[in-house]
């Protein structure tokens, strides 16, 4: 079985208000993309990995007159996927949703939040000293992750859980020392999102469940100046030591010599590409006997994605990231 995670930049841009694909010359999202082009390459990038299921964030979006799952079902009928059913649990306001694509003949899911006293449900709120000053912090998510229970055709069992954990700009500052301030903050509450999810994790852990976490965590070991504020990213929050990624445990490693990555991006200071591991498809102890195997599809570190010259320019054409595949014998 072949799972995907995929962050899809601005999808929503590319529907109306009746979630039917836009496919015309005005831009997309996607800065120098127009609508047309990013969605014949998204239909071929989604078309190359055939996946039985695709976590997908920044999914289009779910208001009063738009649905998210009416969105993707028409994206993936238009694509001619095998993956063409979709599922979401909570809603957000940022017009970038979290959402699973699937195959019902390889399996079946069922939005299925959990809640604890460590780790209450994703849409409630989460109570953490953040700045260690005695009084306790109330968290949410502005975007709740995604709980699922998967059942495979072969009447498998596995939980699914999608995340898109994100520090906000320091929007407002007007200074530097404001700029700092806030980055700080929304840093600090980033990690207790992170802590929030590790609950969930250990929750599922200790329940001896099948456990996939696949989204984009935003982070990475040494990835910004504020780590060595924190002394944890969050992604070592939440893959802890028993969840398994080889591209985090790789970069986790004292100056690891390759560093992988999920995403490229253009700064227009220094007129220069950086590219960054964001995107993770962890996956827990026990799943470590059905022969998993990843490959994340970047379009220059990946052999035969560079190669594919179409394939290649569709990947970039289509996100700012690249998918992440997990192949998995859930049998």
């Amino acid at each position: 079985m072949r799972l995907v995670s995929y962050n899809v930049e601005w999808f929503a841009s590319l529907f109306d208000e009746k979630d039917q694909l836009i496919l015309d010359q005005a831009p997309s999202g996607r800065h120098g993309v127009d609508r047309y082009s990013q969605g014949h390459a998204l239909a071929h990038v989604f078309q190359a990995f055939d996946a039985d299921a695709v976590m997908v964030i920044e999914a289009p979006n779910s208001g009063r007159q738009q649905s998210t799952v009416k969105a993707l079902e028409n994206f993936a009928e238009r694509a001619g996927i095998r993956a063409r059913r979709a599922i979401m649990g909570f809603t957000n306001d940022t017009q970038q949703e979290i959402a699973l694509l699937y195959d019902p003949d390889a399996l079946q899911a069922r939005h299925d939040p959990l809640e604890s006293s460590e780790a209450p449900r994703f849409d409630g709120t989460f109570k953490i000293d953040l700045d260690v000053d005695a009084k306790l912090d109330h968290v949410t998510f502005s975007k709740p992750p995604l709980e699922l229970l998967v059942t495979t055709a072969t009447g498998r069992a596995v939980r699914l859980i999608g995340a898109h954990l994100k520090s906000k700009a320091p929007h407002g500052a007007r200074n530097a020392d404001a700029v700092t301030r806030l980055s700080i903050a929304n840093r600090r509450k980033q990690l207790a999102q992170a802590i929030w999810l590790r609950g969930r994790v250990d929750q599922h852990l200790s329940a001896g469940d099948d456990l996939v976490v696949m989204g984009d965590l935003n982070d990475g070991p040494g990835l910004d100046e504020y780590e060595l504020l924190f002394g944890r990213s969050t992604v070592e929050i939440v893959i802890g030591d028993d969840m398994m990624d080889p591209h985090a445990r790789q970069v986790m490693k004292p100056r690891a010599s390759v560093q992988p990555s999920t995403s490229r991006f253009y700064n227009a200071t220094t007129k220069r590409y950086f590219r960054a591991l964001l995107d993770y498809v962890m996956v827990s102890p026990g799943l470590m006997n059905s022969a998993p195997s990843w490959r994340i599809w970047h379009p220059f570190e990946d052999g035969d994605c560079y190669n594919n010259a179409d394939l290649r320019e569709a990947l970039l054409t289509a996100s700012d990231h690249f998918p992440v595949c997990l192949d998995i014998d859930l049998t």
